[in-house]
């Protein structure tokens, strides 16, 4: 893990799912002099500020959109973690403007902020909607990474690294299908879009173990992929709602059949490591890096959640979510 002991870090959208489990954990940790979450909803603040009960937190009420509120909220940080995004599929279909000004102009002023501040790292939290976009919100994060890349050839005399993670469905998290399901089970019927359908699947503590070790092992430039495991989504629905009857509803505008995380034109710039792949920024300096210590993968490559060679069985599917206490 990254030597956090001295640092200070700065969580965007610090209040969502993601952000709570990464408090959590550093918290746990205990070696980082302080931890400033950065978000707009007063409510969740106060709510977080309750339960962790810690003299490490601070809590700064701003917008991403905001450059002036953000770049003075990153004095005297070393480290950014972005997760503050515009996630809804629908809302930001039926509001693209907003969804750009989060999404879009909210992550140049993070790379902004950090710059003028001197921060020593960045990591940004993107999804697999954002490889070969097929809504709003994906082509939104799309941009998100590419700003993010940009950023390290911005930097001039800075020091400032930046890098993204690249990660599917979790489990837990708000928005997530499960608490769907359950809820539609209750009506006696679950709706399916596709029986064909794949996922991705990993934990909320996976998700930030994944972005600790990558803060770690970054020079900048690369977009982290970790491998996970895929799992059909209407078997998803059998080992969360046994004996539910299932209705085929068909893909939704914007919807995939099979999740995305390395598209063929990204395997021009992708190394595979045993836990994980790195797309390395075209023209970067460190690429000589990934030449050294990784293989390869080959010209064509696709990582898609329906090509994966690693599966969830229903068996192992259940284990995990009782053991995430999803379900009993």
């Amino acid at each position: 893990m990254f030597n956090l002991a001295g640092k200070s870090i700065l969580l965007t959208g610090g209040t969502g799912s993601f952000g709570t489990e990464f408090v959590k954990t550093i918290l746990q940790d205990g070696k980082v002099e302080q931890i400033i979450v950065y978000s707009r909803d007063e409510l969740k603040q106060f709510e977080m500020a309750e339960r962790f009960q810690s003299s490490k937190l601070k809590f700064i009420l701003g917008d991403i959109r905001d450059n002036e509120r953000l770049k003075t909220a990153c004095a005297d940080v070393q480290v950014i973690i972005h997760a503050a995004a515009m996630k809804q599929i629908p809302a930001s279909e039926s509001n693209p403007i907003e969804a750009i000004k989060t999404n879009v102009l909210g992550a140049q002023n993070v790379v902004s902020a950090a710059i003028d501040n001197g921060v020593e790292r960045v990591i940004a939290l993107s999804t697999d909607k954002a490889a070969n976009p097929a809504n709003l919100y994906g082509a939104t994060k799309l941009c998100s990474d590419k700003l993010m890349m940009a950023g390290n050839s911005l930097r001039e005399s800075s020091s400032t690294k930046f890098s993204v993670v690249r990660y599917g469905n979790v489990l837990g998290s708000r928005g997530s299908v499960i608490p769907f399901f359950l809820h539609k089970a209750k009506e006696g019927v679950i709706p399916i879009t596709d029986e064909n359908m794949t996922r991705f699947w990993l934990t909320l503590q996976d998700g930030v173990q994944f972005v600790l070790s990558s803060l770690e092992r970054m020079y900048g430039g690369e977009i982290f992929v970790p491998k996970i495991p895929s799992f059909k989504v209407v078997d998803v629905a059998e080992v969360v709602c046994p004996g539910i009857p299932i209705r085929i509803i068909g893909i939704r505008p914007g919807e995939k059949l099979h999740e995305v995380m390395i598209t063929e034109d990204d395997s021009l710039n992708t190394f595979e490591f045993d836990q994980f792949y790195a797309i390395v920024a075209p023209g970067s300096t460190n690429v000589s890096h990934y030449k050294k210590s990784a293989k390869k993968v080959s010209q064509g490559f696709k990582f898609s959640s329906d090509n994966n060679t690693w599966w969830h069985t229903h068996d192992s599917f259940k284990k995990l979510l009782i053991a995430q206490g999803i379900i009993n």
